[in-house]
């Protein structure tokens, strides 16, 4: 069986960037929970983070970073650099649309 630091050094450049960035993430979000002075909704939303973290942190570890999981293709790498918890093509086109600035603003 392959340990982790082994496993780590078979991923490309980006994804041992995001590996390292996603445990350092995770430890910061333990140690916050770890902190009992946050309300009950902060509570919530660091645990289902570091859900999403540990997942991703898998699917580094397994080879099958950066698939969707509904479908199985690839997720385009700029949309992994900006969330690396990102876990299907909905999910893109859904982050697309959010970053979508319109055309006609009148901040331009």
């Amino acid at each position: 069986m392959r340990n982790k630091i082994t496993e780590v050094t078979t991923m490309n450049a980006m994804q041992e960037e995001l590996f390292w960035e996603l445990r350092k993430t995770q430890l910061e979000i333990l140690r916050s929970l770890k902190n009992k002075h946050k309300n009950e909704w902060m509570i919530t939303v660091l645990e289902e983070e570091l859900d999403d973290i540990t997942t991703a942190i898998q699917k580094l570890e397994d080879g099958n970073f950066g698939q969707c999981e509904s479908s199985g293709e690839p997720i385009p790498e700029y949309f992994l650099k900006i969330m690396p918890t990102i876990k299907t093509s909905r999910d893109t086109e859904i982050l697309e649309h959010f970053y979508r600035k319109p055309m006609n603003s009148s901040i331009f």
